[in-house]
């Protein structure tokens, strides 16, 4: 093999400090869920708690069940940023840097064996759509404290997320039976013989 290809080739180790970068994220959104979940159970028995939490995330609603209904709104998020995390870190160095080589581990995500980038931009999309889904039920349950106009737009954004999604859902469907079809046409040109 040629330098110049061997290089380029070799240039995707670079990735690895951004999914390395993204590993440090992840700890840092295991602290932050840490941290909110101290905080769900100090509200149990704490009544300053209460009053502090519902200050800091400017609930017009003040009723216990509805703190409590944002804070895990809240965990949920941070799970699926984590979620979101995973999938970029594994399936993105398996699909762009190196195999990881997990065909034998017991823990070996279902996902992993069959993912490319295709299917890596579909379950990335999801997730956001989920993600986007969690924000704007907090967005609904905290509505007295948000204009029309803030909740108008998160709604508009959610919406388009899952157009975004759809579009990439069907756009990898259509290229994933292209090749199909461009066979059958080849083959369809041939000459055929008169047996």
């Amino acid at each position: 093999m040629a330098l110049l290809p061997r290089l380029m080739f070799a240039s995707r180790w670079l990735q690895v400090p951004l999914y390395l970068g993204l590993i440090v994220a992840q700890i840092v959104y295991v602290v932050l869920f840490v941290q909110e979940l101290i905080h769900l159970v100090a509200i149990l028995w704490d009544a300053s708690a209460l009053t502090a939490t519902i200050e800091r995330l400017s609930i017009a609603e003040r009723s216990k069940e509805t703190v409590i209904m944002i804070m895990v709104l809240s965990l949920i998020d941070v799970v699926m940023i984590s979620n979101l995390l995973i999938m970029v870190i594994i399936g993105g160095y398996e699909t762009f840097v190196s195999r990881l080589n997990l065909a034998d581990h017991p823990d070996q995500p279902e996902w992993l064996g069959h993912v490319n980038a295709n299917v890596l931009k579909v379950k990335l999309a999801t997730a956001i759509i989920g993600i986007s889904s969690i924000h704007l039920l907090k967005s609904f349950i905290a509505a007295g404290t948000l204009s029309d106009k803030t909740l108008l737009w998160q709604a508009l954004i959610h919406v388009i997320f899952l157009l975004s999604a759809l579009a990439i859902a069907l756009i990898d469907r259509m290229m994933s039976h292209a090749p199909n079809h461009t066979q059958q046409a080849v083959h369809d040109s041939l000459p055929r013989s008169n047996h």
